[in-house]
This record gives C-alpha cells, sequence and structure tokens, in this order.
C-alpha cells in the first residue's frame, strides 16, 4: 500500500496533467496554505490555489517529472524532485507537505533551483 505522501504526490502529477480545477483543488484542505517559493506570497485556501494554479498552468505534455520521499512522518512529506521542460529548461524541487488525516494538504511549499538543460 503506498503511503498518503505518495498517495497526495500521484494525485498532484495527474492534476499537473490535467490541470482540471476539481483534481486540484481535492489536493487541498479547505484553509490551505500553497507556496510557489519559500519567501513567496502564500495562495491562501482552495479557491485561491486553484485560481493561481490555473493563472500559471503548465501544458500538459511539456514537461515531465521524477520524484522521491526523502522523508515522510505522520502529517509531514518531504519530496525531492526533478522537472524537465524539454523544450527550454531544468529544475531540481524541493517539496514541504503537510497533510491533513483525510490525505489533504494543509501547507505546501515549493523550493526550485534552475538546472543547466539537459544535464
Amino acid at each position: 500500500m503506498a503511503s498518503k505522501g505518495a498517495e497526495w504526490v500521484a494525485g498532484y502529477i495527474a492534476a499537473w496533467e490535467s490541470n482540471d480545477p476539481e483534481q486540484i483543488g481535492a489536493l487541498f484542505t479547505d484553509d490551505a496554505v500553497y507556496r510557489t517559493a519559500p519567501d513567496a506570497e502564500p495562495r491562501r485556501g482552495r479557491e485561491a490555489i486553484v485560481a493561481g494554479w490555473l493563472e500559471d498552468l503548465d501544458d500538459p505534455g511539456t514537461w515531465s517529472f521524477d520524484w522521491t520521499i526523502l522523508d515522510e512522518h505522520d502529517d509531514f512529506v518531504v519530496v525531492q524532485g526533478r522537472t524537465e521542460y524539454p523544450a527550454e529548461k531544468d529544475y531540481l524541487n524541493l517539496w514541504i507537505i503537510r497533510l491533513a488525516d483525510d490525505g489533504r494538504a494543509t501547507e505546501y511549499t515549493e523550493w526550485y533551483m534552475p538546472r543547466p538543460h539537459g544535464d
């Protein structure tokens, strides 16, 4: 059986692939906080998270994402990933996620670092 964190990341990737507002919203609690960087102004609440996602979406088929869970304890998950945009850029990612008992995120923060394309 997959961990709660692995299930959440799989759901995130499915929402990223579809950009479906219902799939995106299903990942987060009503009062969730979503940070696109540690010092970014957070998106607060499911509606703001969905709206922000749709304003800044990646088109399906324009990226790939490989990931692993570095640490998971109760409601706390740390994910390391690499996002590749074959046409333009690559990033190393670190996600910190806090999950509610029902598996939805109450808090999400992303760190990312650009990498030379194709390295």
